[in-house]
């Protein structure tokens, strides 16, 4: 079950705790996904971990493999979707993730 979340609040705690609540937020984006999706894909925690490893090379794969697997999840329900992992994808090398994580949420809250 996917909670909805406040994607204000989101953002004011991520910047309030100097971006330890956007870790946290970062993986249960990833497993919310995951859930909506009913596929099983890279766990949360897993998935940040690599984005360690890698210097964050990972986390841009991530995020354009987060914006498909919602656009999945949006067509199997009848929502109509552009291609939001590019979208995600250039937000992120731009260094506006917590834009693309807000995007996220806001298309998993629609699909909970």
């Amino acid at each position: 079950m996917v909670k909805q979340k406040s994607i204000p609040l989101c953002i004011v705690l991520s910047i309030i705790t100097c971006g330890i609540y956007g870790i946290i937020w970062f993986i249960t984006l990833t497993d919310d996904t995951n859930t909506v999706t009913g596929k099983a894909g890279t766990a949360g925690i897993v998935a940040f971990l690599l984005t360690l490893v890698t210097c964050g090379i990972y986390g841009l794969y991530w995020a354009y493999k987060q914006g498909e697997k919602l656009d999945e999840a949006k067509n199997a329900k009848g929502i109509i979707s552009s291609n939001s992992g590019i979208l995600y994808l250039i937000l992120s090398l731009f260094g506006l993730g917590i834009i693309a994580y807000a995007l996220m949420q806001d298309s998993l809250n629609k699909l909970a």
